[in-house]
């Protein structure tokens, strides 16, 4: 039986992830910002939490985990790094390292740059990656605790997975990044069919994500980093990589 995944809002724009097994009933919220939308949800599907696997600190990945693991009593997993205040852990796990969710298997990556602990959770047999606050639709991150080098190499991981995966992440800032991009990149052909998917999207009160990585490999900006058209749109034209993903970046972060 196929692992359901269900999208709800959170916060001001913050998603909410559930991802369940019809094999065991278990059922893991990715991050939790807050719980009462993770409650309702779970209640809405009559499920209940098992696990909550936490990508970073930030105070709106993690708010809601106290509530939840008093009202589920689920397990915890959180990054390996113990200086990150993340409240009631259980389980801390590393690049590499495989958390199971009944039958399903989520494969860890350390994708440090937004902030030092951050990690992405890939389910290979589901082909979804839940990349929080790394990887955005038309976007990434902003880099708040790594170096842009870092954050690079994060998104090139990230990259690598097969353009059939689909992308789950933490907010809903598409039509932000689809403005950006299109001021670096306007004649992009295939950025250019996802801002019209984003605006009707967003007329319609729909949420712009999942999106599958082999559109955002052709869309987003911030993953073509590498490519001279890139380099050359951002006046770096011969620089490397992690150069021009940082321009980019700094003129994202004053957009």
């Amino acid at each position: 039986m196929a692992a359901e995944i269900r999208l709800f809002p959170c916060l001001t724009d913050n998603f909410g992830y559930l991802i369940h097994d019809p094999a065991t009933q278990a059922t893991a919220s990715i991050d939790a910002p807050e719980a009462a939308p993770v409650i309702t949800a779970l209640e809405h599907e009559g499920w209940t939490l098992t696990d909550i696997l936490v990508t970073h600190h930030h105070g709106d990945h993690v708010g809601g985990i106290p509530e939840l693991k008093q009202k589920y009593n689920c397990r915890v997993v959180a990054p390996h790094d113990k200086t990150a205040k993340i409240p009631l852990v259980d389980a801390r796990v590393k690049d590499g390292d495989v958390v199971k969710v009944g039958t399903l298997l989520a494969r860890v990556l350390e994708t440090p740059g937004h902030t030092l602990d951050h990690i992405s959770y890939v389910f290979d047999d589901e082909k979804a990656l839940f990349a929080a606050d790394t990887l955005f639709s038309i976007g990434c991150g902003r880099v708040f605790e790594g170096t842009y080098p870092m954050m690079w190499e994060s998104l090139l991981k990230l990259r690598a997975l097969p353009d059939d995966f689909r992308l789950y992440c933490g907010h809903e800032y598409t039509a932000a990044n689809v403005k950006f991009a299109l001021g670096v990149e306007p004649d992009n052909t295939a950025l250019k069919a996802r801002a019209d998917e984003v605006a009707r999207l967003r007329a319609a009160g729909q949420p712009t994500v999942p999106t599958r990585l082999a559109d955002e490999k052709k869309a987003n900006v911030f993953l073509r980093a590498d490519d001279p058209s890139v380099a050359a749109a951002v006046r770096l034209k011969g620089r490397s990589a992690s150069e021009v993903f940082g321009e980019l970046r700094e003129r994202k972060n004053k957009s």
